[in-house]
């Protein structure tokens, strides 16, 4: 199966399951009298808008290089990942903002069953987002990974919305508020998760230097081909799921051009060998100085 497809199938996984979850949290919300819970609900609903964005960025990230693009599309990726920041942010601003305003009203203390519902949502979400982070990893996939940030931040006000509910049950009508407190801290923890996503995605997006290892790796296989004597300058930039590398390779300065060329096409095969994540590497052929 290519990268691709496992990328698709684990963002239609995500879909589907915002999709029910969000409709699930909705209806106990309703009937069983929790803001907490609507506003899990609302942020479910923006997970599933969000995965969408993921499916286009993927599909769009993988086209092939063209004259107007001959580096790829995989800047898309990052670009993507802003909007995913996006409805992050609307979303813990709409719960924020209902959270404040059931805070002056009157409402019914939030129903037992309500409390069971997000026990098992909670443990769903974290679980999906083990499962579509451990795929955005091994996939280098920066909107996989935004991806299941937000099924942890959904878990996260899952959590906050089950105290604030079992406050409210355990300790009586007095305490009626702590689920709209609960929605309010939740919004805070949504927040945060999205910054946690957008830095990075705007590091790439910057081509910033960050990729340490990557470099390290590349290094380390200076020894393998013959003729090599040094990796002078190494720069990795990352581009959708795979990097690119520029470097300056040392020879021989004796050596012919045509030998010179020879030996940076073979430590360029070995490196993408190696490494099968870097897409292409760009080498300037250097004189070893004594």
């Amino acid at each position: 199966m290519t990268t691709k497809k496992k990328a698709f199938n684990t963002i239609i996984l995500s879909i589907l399951s915002s999709l029910v979850l969000a409709t699930l949290k909705a209806y106990a919300g309703v009937f069983g009298h929790s803001d907490a819970l609507i506003a899990d609900a609302i942020e479910s609903g923006t997970d599933f808008l969000a995965s969408f964005l993921v499916l286009f960025g993927i599909y769009y990230s993988h086209k092939p290089a063209d004259d107007d693009h001959p580096y790829g599309h995989g800047k898309a990726e990052p670009l993507v990942t802003f909007g995913i920041v996006g409805f992050l942010v609307i979303s813990a601003t709409l719960i924020a903002y209902n959270g404040i305003q059931n805070l002056s009203k009157e409402q019914p203390q939030p129903e037992a069953f309500t409390a069971f519902v997000l026990i098992g949502i909670i443990l769903w979400k974290e679980l999906s987002y083990r499962y579509v982070l451990g795929k955005g990893k091994k996939m280098n996939s920066l909107s996989l990974q935004a991806d299941a940030w937000h099924h942890r931040s959904d878990a996260i006000s899952s959590l906050i919305a089950l105290i604030g509910i079992t406050v409210g049950l355990l300790f009586g009508p007095g305490f009626s508020k702590a689920d709209d407190w609960a929605a309010i801290i939740s919004a805070f923890f949504i927040l945060y998760n999205a910054y946690s996503i957008f830095r990075p995605a705007l590091g790439e997006i910057l081509d910033e230097h960050s990729h340490h290892h990557i470099v390290d790796s590349i290094r380390r296989l200076e020894i393998d081909i013959d003729g090599v004597r040094r990796i002078e300058k190494c720069l990795v930039r990352k581009t959708g799921m795979v990097y690119l590398v520029d470097l300056h390779l040392e020879v021989d300065g004796e050596l012919t051009v045509t030998q010179g060329h020879k030996i940076a096409h073979d430590f360029k095969d070995h490196v993408k060998k190696e490494i099968p994540e870097i897409s292409d590497v760009l080498i300037h052929v250097e004189p070893h100085l004594v």
